[in-house]
Parts: C-alpha cells; sequence; structure tokens
C-alpha cells in the first residue's frame, strides 16, 4: 500500500490509468479552507484489466457514446486498411449525442470532423483526438482524448478513453441548474466526480450544494406556495426555515410545511435531502456514498422540476382564468 500527498477535490475528479482508487478520506466539508483528501491508492497491475469487459467486443459508436473514461473495451470493426498501403484509418462512426444548442437541446446526430486517423501494425497503442459536431445546428461539438491499438485481425482494436469534453454523463437539467445559482460549478464537477465513481468526492460536492444552498430552495418553495394560496402557518414555518443558518434546524421547521404539489412520492423533499446528508462521510465506504450521492443528485433534480411545473401551472391556471373572465365581460 503506497500514501500519497493530500489532494484537493480537482485532483480526485479523474482517475489515472492503472490507480485503483482504495479509499479517499473527507477531512473538512465546511471550513473555509480548500476541502482536502487524502487518498490512499495501490497501483494495480495493467494484467488486473476486466477481462469481461476486454473479452466482449462492443462497437465503436456504442464506446464513444456509453463508456465513462478511464475504461478499456475491445472494439470490432474499427479499422479498415487504406489502399495498399500499410496503414489502417481509424473508422469513425456517426454518433447520437446531446446537444445543448438552443435550435437542438436534444439527441442529435453528430459527425467526425478534421483529418483521418491512421495507426500501423506495429504493436503499439497510439494516442488521438476525435472532435465531432452537431449534425443539425453545425455549432456545438463534442471532443475524446483516445489511445486505439489495431488487433491481429486488421480490422478490431482497442480503445481506451482519457476523456471527453463536454464531460461524459447524462445532461443535467436546465432548471436544476438554475435552481444551484452560484453553486452551478460545484455541482458540476461532483457530477464529474459521479461518472468516474468517486463516491465520497461527489457526496462532498452535493453537500456543499445543499447546504449552501438551502435558502434559495426554501425561497422557491415560498415563491410556489404564496402562488399556490397556501396557509399563513406554512408560509410563516418557512420564512422562520429560511432564516436558520443550520439546516438541521430548518428541516425540523418544515416537516409539515411543503406544499403538496412539490411532496417526492409524498415525502417532503428537504427531509429526504437532511436524512441522506445527516450520516457523514467517516462512517460510509465510497460505494455507499456514491450510492447516496446519485439519490441526492436525483431528489434534487426531481424538487427542481416541481418547482417550475408549479409555478408554470399556475401563471397558465392564471392566464386562462384571465381569458375567460375576459370573454364574459363581452
Amino acid at each position: 500500500m503506497i500514501r500519497f500527498p493530500a489532494l484537493t477535490l480537482n485532483d480526485c475528479e479523474t482517475k489515472r490509468p492503472n490507480v485503483s482508487f482504495a479509499r479517499i478520506i473527507y477531512s473538512d466539508v465546511m471550513s473555509a479552507n480548500p476541502i482536502d483528501y487524502e487518498l490512499v491508492t495501490s497501483m494495480a497491475d495493467p494484467k488486473e484489466k476486466s477481462e469481461d469487459n476486454l473479452e466482449r467486443k462492443i462497437s465503436f459508436s456504442d464506446f464513444l457514446e456509453n463508456v465513462p473514461p478511464s475504461q478499456s473495451r475491445n472494439i470490432a470493426t474499427m479499422f479498415e486498411q487504406s489502399g495498399g498501403s500499410v496503414s489502417y484509418e481509424l473508422v469513425t462512426p456517426q454518433l447520437m449525442l446531446h446537444c445543448t444548442s438552443e435550435m437542438c437541446n436534444g439527441l442529435r446526430a453528430h459527425r467526425r470532423t478534421g483529418d483521418a486517423s491512421y495507426v500501423s501494425r506495429n504493436g503499439r497503442s497510439k494516442d488521438i483526438f476525435l472532435t465531432y459536431i452537431c449534425s443539425n445546428c453545425r455549432s456545438r461539438t463534442k471532443h475524446f482524448s483516445l489511445a486505439v491499438q489495431l488487433l491481429a485481425d486488421d480490422e478490431s482494436g482497442t480503445a481506451y478513453k482519457y476523456g471527453e469534453n463536454p464531460p461524459f454523463g447524462p445532461v443535467t437539467p436546465t432548471r436544476l441548474l438554475t435552481l444551484l445559482g452560484d453553486q452551478r460549478e460545484t455541482f458540476l464537477k461532483g457530477r464529474r466526480c459521479e461518472n468516474q465513481g468517486l463516491g465520497i468526492g461527489a457526496f462532498a460536492y452535493y453537500r456543499r450544494v445543499v447546504e449552501h444552498q438551502k435558502t434559495r430552495i426554501i425561497e422557491e418553495i415560498i415563491r410556489v406556495a404564496t402562488k399556490i394560496g397556501a396557509s399563513e402557518e406554512m408560509i410563516s414555518a418557512l420564512d422562520q426555515a429560511k432564516s436558520e443558518n443550520q439546516f438541521s434546524k430548518s428541516v425540523s421547521l418544515v416537516k409539515t410545511a411543503i406544499p403538496q404539489a412539490l411532496l417526492i412520492n409524498g415525502h417532503n423533499p428537504l427531509t429526504l435531502l437532511h436524512n441522506a446528508l445527516s450520516d457523514g462521510l467517516h462512517a460510509q465506504t465510497d460505494e455507499k456514498c456514491l450510492e447516496i450521492a446519485q439519490a441526492i443528485r436525483i431528489v434534487l433534480a426531481d424538487l427542481s422540476d416541481r418547482l417550475g411545473q408549479a409555478l408554470k401551472d399556475e401563471a397558465e391556471l392564471g392566464k386562462a382564468i384571465s381569458t375567460l373572465l375576459k370573454s364574459n365581460a363581452k
């Protein structure tokens, strides 16, 4: 076992090849100083790569679309011989990727742009960069950093994904990013940790987001409560919770003071978040922290969607009533 120097959270966002992350020890999440982690790692033997992953061949499009960074796969139909030469051209398929442009804002076909990539039969891997552009809007791009190697059949190959930009993973809903305000970048760092399987890092980032944005979240809940005509008691309890500095005290004040439209399967979302965050990191494994972090993200996303939908529904209802009243007045 090798002990490495303390690392910052940014260092924890990317796994390096052949390093097995055994444990990241949380030290000081709420202090004014940067969050530090002590990383205890063991250098993994390259032969210990997942045999199942390497034995099963997948398509190159599947690899680029669905395999996270720091992973290797055997790829079927990856190369084709370039004329009569000894070089082999990398076959780059069309991909279905999320495009964030206002015109698209959804899954769109992407095609590789730029010069072709070639390898030779020398038994060595080659580092390459691929750039894909949205075929619809022609304004958004996706970049991949890979190591590729030709196999003995002169057609299939092995690919290792160093990274990609925009980062790998499902797209974060716009409503959630809006709700998070100035904690957006912190949340996205947690998202990248989650994509890399770094449970403790993801948990720490998400906890910081929730605790720093507690007031903003409650303010949005008050907006909904006011719009739907909630009782004065409910709004008063929410106002008191907003003024509390401690998240636990805020939650205790609003256990039942949440509009029905914002309940998640009948549960208060603030209570769900508090329960998830209350155990701390020291007693949890990295796998358990990853599971909890995923749950925190899902609850935050659902809450942001319910907040937006409740305000939208109330606005549409108000407009409909206004239209009918004007119609009857004629």
